[in-house]
């Protein structure tokens, strides 16, 4: 039993001798890590940063051309049409004709022009004759006075035939033409060659828009419609450019439902350069707001997933970085919010933090 007691003693102090060794050799270790000059160039440093907590809105919608400059153009008169200068999509510069219409109206118009200046030289040349008939003596003042009425009924009428005429853009024959009233994209045509129109014709026959802007009118659900308000940013996507994110911003809230599906529709207007967003495209919107309150935000490219934890490498210099466990909230985009593990002001290994996380968890 002594022997015994000899022996754990001594097992026990050599245990007692050895752990400052493996402890001092431990701490040596952590002091060897040093980040070389290559790796200092790899990586990317960024601060963590309070901000208020945001939330996103993903609504479903549609590119529409600006109303305020999207002009309906209509025939203002019958007939057959003649000829069709351009297609669905076209860019047109304003008076660029669209068709050519041949009318019988145009035709009696010119006819009307016609007898309209020939009554005109009558009524002249009778005012003549009626004039040198009273320097003679050989009619009354009463009878000029007529005749001048009578060219001035005659001037109203050739003013109304032309004053007409150049409303309807007329000029000589039985041809009018259809032209376009603005520079803009044709974004709606609804005539061909042939089509007879009648001349109480109630339907436009091309629409141009002009799309340097555009609207993208989407649906909110009446669940969401206190998140949404005027001013908001808006980020979207389309099918087209999937990896092109355009931005706008929220200008307007139709304040009526839809009976059938209950969503309100918002508008977002927004530049279109190069006009890429057509009329009529499906369009993704992602609207954010703030859900209240401020959290410790890092970029989310800079959170490293490992055995179901999180983390993030926390850079104090070269020779002192530490594996930091964080609780993240939730990434929005390019951004994690932290709920718990890092403080604003610390910085962190943003880029190629992998590759320190390995040599420091070997």
């Amino acid at each position: 039993m002594k022997k015994n007691s000899q022996i754990f003693l001594a097992c026990l102090a050599l245990l007692t001798a050895c752990a400052p060794e493996q402890k001092e050799a431990q701490t040596d270790s952590e002091k060897a890590f040093r980040l070389s000059d290559t790796m200092m160039r790899r990586i990317k440093l960024d601060s963590v940063v309070s901000r208020p907590v945001h939330s996103e809105l993903t609504l479903v919608g549609k590119v529409t051309a600006d109303e305020n400059r999207v002009i309906k153009v209509f025939p203002l008169v019958g007939g057959d049409v003649e000829a069709v200068g351009v297609e669905l999509g076209d860019y047109v510069r304003k008076g660029q004709s669209l068709a050519t219409i041949r009318s019988g109206e145009v035709a009696d118009l010119e006819r009307q022009g016609i007898q309209a200046r020939s009554d005109l030289l009558l009524a002249e040349k009778n005012l003549r004759v009626a004039q040198d008939l009273f320097e003679t003596k050989l009619n009354s003042q009463r009878e000029v006075v007529a005749a001048q009425k009578e060219v001035e009924k005659a001037q109203a009428e050739v003013d109304r035939v032309a004053a007409v005429s150049r409303i309807y853009g007329i000029g000589k024959g039985s041809m009018y033409t259809v032209k376009a009233p603005i520079d803009g994209y044709v974004i709606e045509k609804n005539v061909n060659r042939g089509t007879q129109l009648r001349s109480d014709n109630a339907d436009n026959l091309f629409t141009i828009g002009q799309i340097s802007d555009v609207w993208v009118l989407a649906n909110v659900n009446e669940s969401d419609i206190g998140r949404v308000r005027t001013g908001m940013d808006a980020s979207i996507q389309t099918l087209s450019y999937p990896n092109e994110r355009f931005r706008g911003k929220v200008d307007k809230i139709y304040s009526v439902l839809d009976p059938n599906t209950k969503a309100m529709t918002v508008r977002i207007r927004l530049p279109n350069p190069g006009s890429k967003l057509k009329p009529e495209m499906h369009a993704t919107v992602t609207l954010r707001y703030e859900d209240g309150g401020r959290l410790a935000t890092v970029p989310a490219q800079s959170v490293i997933f490992e055995r179901s934890k999180q983390y993030v490498m926390v850079f104090r210099d070269r020779a002192n970085i530490e594996t930091r466990e964080v609780n993240v909230l939730k990434s929005l985009g390019d951004v994690a919010y932290i709920q718990q593990g890092v403080q604003p002001g610390e910085r962190i290994i943003s880029r190629d933090q992998l590759l320190v996380f390995n040599a420091l968890n070997k």
